[in-house]
Parts: C-alpha cells; sequence; structure tokens
C-alpha cells in the first residue's frame, strides 16, 4: 500500500482558496453596494485592484503563515486571526494604490465596505470549511482501520495517546498483545483481537490497513515492520517517548540513520530567508540614519568626552559566538572601570547591570539614551549577520560567565537591536529572570508577524522615549 505524502505549501490549500474567493466576493459585493448593483469586472481599474489583492492575500499567506493550527483555533481566536490577515491584505492594496499615485481615483468608502466585508466573509468560510473537516474526520466510513501491537504493561499509555483522538485519519478498532493471550477482552473499549501467535493468521484474514507497533526492542520491532511492510500494510514504529521533550520535534536522516530532532523552536528555510531579508533592507535603511546621526552627535560627544565617538565591545551572540559590538559613545571613557565599584547600586536582580542615574553618562548621553540613538551603530552589526533587527539582547563577557544553565536559552538565536523586554517596558523590569522568560517565550512562539509587531511597537517606544531609562 502507498499513502500520500502532503507537501506543506498544499496543508491548507482549502483554506487559502476559501480565503480568495470571499476576497473576490468582498470585492464584488463593496462595489456594488457603493455603485447601484454595477458588475466590479466592467471597470478596468478595479478590475486591476481585483488581481491585486488577490496576489498580495497568496503573498500573506506565503509569508504570513495565516493557518498555522488552523483546526485547533476556537472562534474568537479563529476570529482574531481572520481580522489580522483581512487587514494585512487591505493594508497590502493601500500600499498598492499609494505607490501607483491612484489612490484618489477609488471610492474610498468603496475601500472600507471591502474591508469590514472581507473580515465578514472570510471569518464566515473558515468557520463553515473548519465544521466541515471536523465532521469529516469524526465519520469512521472515512478513516483507515489501524491495529496497535504492543505488550501487555505499556498498552494502556500507547491507547490513550494515539486512539482517542477525535481528529485523526485512522481509527484503531483492534488490538494484539505479545506478552499475554487476551483475546475476546476489551482494553480501553477496543478489542483484543490477537496475541503473538496469531497476529499474522489475523492480518490475513481481516481488514487491517495500518498497524502501530509498540514495541520493547528496536530489533524485534524492525523486523515485525519489515515483514509488514512486504504485505501492503503501512507500518508504524515507536522508536522514542518523546514526552518529556521539548514540543518541537522533527524526523531527520542522518546518514542511515533516522533521528529525532527537537529543538525550542523550528523555522522553515522560507521564514529564514525572509528574516534576513528584513534584517538586510532594515538595517541599510539604518544605516542612512546612523550617518545623519553621526553628523548631528558626533561632535557634541568629542567636545562633552574627548575620545572615540563610537564604543566597541566584545558581546556574546547566537549559542555564545563572540562578536564585535558597536554603540554611538554614550560614556565617559572610564566607564568600564568605574563600572565594578557602582555594582553594589545594581537595580536588576541577576545577570545585567541598570542604574537610572548612572554618573558615567555623559550629558547628551542621557539624551541618546532615552531615544535609542546610541545603539544606531549596531544596524552594521545586523547588516553584517551578527545580529537582527529583533532578537534577545546580547550579554556582555562578565554577564556571560555568570550565566547559570537555563539563562544560556535566550542565547539560542542572533541578538536582536530590539525584542520582548524593550517593548515590555523594560525600566520597569528589574529582575533578569523576567528578562530570560520574555526572551524564551520569544523564541518558543517566534513567526515572522511577531517580529513585525515587535517592530511597530519598538518605533512608538524610541519616539515616545518610554521604557527607556
Amino acid at each position: 500500500m502507498y499513502r500520500e505524502e502532503k507537501r506543506s505549501w498544499m496543508k491548507h490549500l482549502d483554506f487559502t482558496i476559501i480565503d480568495m474567493v470571499m476576497l473576490e466576493a468582498a470585492l464584488i459585493l463593496a462595489y456594488a453596494w457603493r455603485f447601484d448593483m454595477s458588475w466590479l469586472f466592467y471597470e478596468d481599474i478595479y478590475k486591476r485592484i481585483a488581481v491585486v489583492a488577490l496576489l498580495i492575500d497568496i503573498c500573506v499567506v506565503f509569508f504570513g503563515e495565516s493557518y498555522t493550527g488552523v483546526l485547533r483555533r476556537n472562534k474568537y481566536q479563529e476570529l482574531r486571526h481572520t481580522i489580522t490577515h483581512c487587514t494585512v491584505v487591505f493594508g497590502g492594496v493601500l500600499v498598492y494604490m499609494y505607490a501607483t499615485k491612484t489612490s484618489v481615483v477609488y471610492s474610498r468608502q468603496m475601500l472600507f465596505a471591502f474591508w469590514g466585508m472581507f473580515i465578514f466573509l472570510s471569518y464566515f468560510g473558515r468557520v463553515v470549511l473548519k465544521r466541515y473537516i471536523r465532521r469529516q474526520k469524526l465519520q469512521d466510513k472515512n478513516k483507515e482501520l489501524m491495529t496497535v501491537v504492543s505488550d501487555y504493561e505499556s498498552v494502556e499509555k500507547c491507547l490513550y495517546e494515539i486512539a482517542h483522538d477525535k481528529y485523526t485519519d485512522f481509527k484503531v478498532d483492534g488490538i494484539a498483545i505479545t506478552d499475554k493471550d487476551m483475546r475476546g477482552q476489551e482494553i480501553q473499549g477496543i478489542p483484543v483481537v490477537a496475541s503473538a501467535d496469531t497476529f499474522m493468521e489475523y492480518l490475513r484474514t481481516n481488514v487491517v490497513d495500518q498497524v502501530y507497533i509498540n514495541g520493547r526492542t528496536k530489533e524485534s520491532s524492525e523486523a515485525l515492520a519489515t515483514e509488514l511492510v512486504e504485505l501492503g500494510l503501512t507500518v508504524h514504529v515507536a522508536l522514542i517517548d518523546t514526552s518529556s521533550m521539548a514540543s518541537e520535534k522533527r524526523i531527520e536522516y542522518f546518514g542511515d540513520n533516522i533521528v529525532l530532532t527537537s529543538c525550542m523552536h523550528f523555522a522553515n528555510a522560507r521564514q529564514l530567508f525572509v528574516k534576513r531579508l528584513m534584517d538586510i533592507v532594515g538595517s541599510l535603511i539604518g544605516l542612512v540614519f546612523t550617518g545623519l546621526a553621526f553628523i548631528i552627535f558626533a561632535p557634541i560627544i568629542k567636545i562633552q568626552s574627548p575620545g572615540p565617538v563610537f564604543f566597541k565591545q566584545v558581546r556574546i551572540g547566537k549559542n555564545g559566538r563572540r562578536f564585535n559590538f558597536y554603540k554611538f559613545r554614550s560614556m565617559y571613557m572610564d566607564a568600564e572601570e568605574r563600572k565594578a565599584e557602582l555594582m553594589k547600586d545594581n537595580e536588576m536582580q541577576g545577570n545585567m547591570f541598570k542604574m537610572e542615574n548612572d554618573p558615567r553618562i555623559i550629558p547628551i548621553g542621557h539624551f541618546m539614551r532615552k531615544y535609542s540613538v546610541d545603539e544606531l551603530p549596531q544596524f552594521w552589526n545586523v547588516l553584517k549577520g551578527d545580529m537582527s533587527l529583533v532578537g534577545t539582547r546580547p550579554p556582555t563577557e562578565d554577564e556571560f560567565e555568570q550565566y547559570q544553565y537555563h539563562h544560556k536559552a535566550r542565547l539560542g538565536i542572533k541578538p536582536g537591536l530590539t525584542g520582548m523586554w524593550q517593548v515590555s517596558g523594560r525600566s520597569k523590569i528589574t529582575d533578569f529572570e523576567q528578562v530570560v522568560a520574555l526572551d524564551t517565550d520569544y523564541i518558543a512562539n517566534w513567526t515572522l508577524g511577531l517580529d513585525m509587531k515587535i517592530l511597530f511597537k519598538t518605533v512608538g517606544v524610541v519616539l515616545t522615549g518610554r521604557g527607556s531609562k
């Protein structure tokens, strides 16, 4: 027997299509409402926007992961995701109009009516489609029949984990116990249909599509799996209990070995490409502002504290890598030497130094720090690839040397110019463990959308100077 392998881009093709249909329906209805029941496709400029909106929607789906976990969302979670998706598409349409200088030719009433209708229709379509999919998965006639092979000691746990999920594409309808003859009995409502001696005969005379082997030894499981595959069955072999491991897991191939790879969060090549593209574009723009800031602040820094304009320090990057970290100098030249005597006034609990009225800061440095002007040279670190626009703040070498084991989790990604700590009111956070918790939460739940959210929040924090003390 063969099994269809679903490619990741096709996994939620049904939801992609339903959103595209609802988008076009929203445009048609909004146009008809605004222009006395006229047909949208009779007018070229609106016909063009119908095509552009579809392309933008596809891009949002491709880069924004709109349907990740869609079947597990409740109604309120789905509404929030729908509003976000439709608003991003609508924003993309507005950007297109602005870029092509055609915004004045479109009806604003029609556009905002389209936005509202798109949210309503898309949400309705998603809810109906999810209900249909769930009902289909609940119908046993659409499911393949699976037999579980296990020893008596571990069969209860095995069945609890795989047999009672309502939304699988298989139904466990039989159990083969390998170390006892329990035929005729039931375990968790599922009949025991065979023993070790009668299992092959049961397969010969009954309908079985899939077999799940929960064997005690690797050798016996592999031998049985090989024999069953030759019979045309689909076979699943339990290799390792992962209940105590991280939630993110993947099966990979290292040479001829199948390995289970686990980490805090998996990112695919597309996501990493987009993140790096954002870093390059953002750093190039940022370096323009860095040049302007240099012209303004370099003379002031020189006057208030003779010495170099830039401050260079070795910081700790991804998984302990060291790199040269750059800032505009906002402190006196002997700042590092004076740090030791100020440690008694450290306002942070743990491996980070923070002091509200730090006497080492030069007069202009207070302004630079309040509005994060001193951080601008780090766009060079981002362009080089040492850092990212969004990540975790890189510790100094002496801070890193004091880390406990769990603190190193925050170094699991590239450090960033901004991050969860910076947009969560960093001046109010005085416990390093809170910083670690925010950073690890960011890593575990990272998406491109989360990066965009943090970047937008950062702009607000920088412009207002909030949370920068």
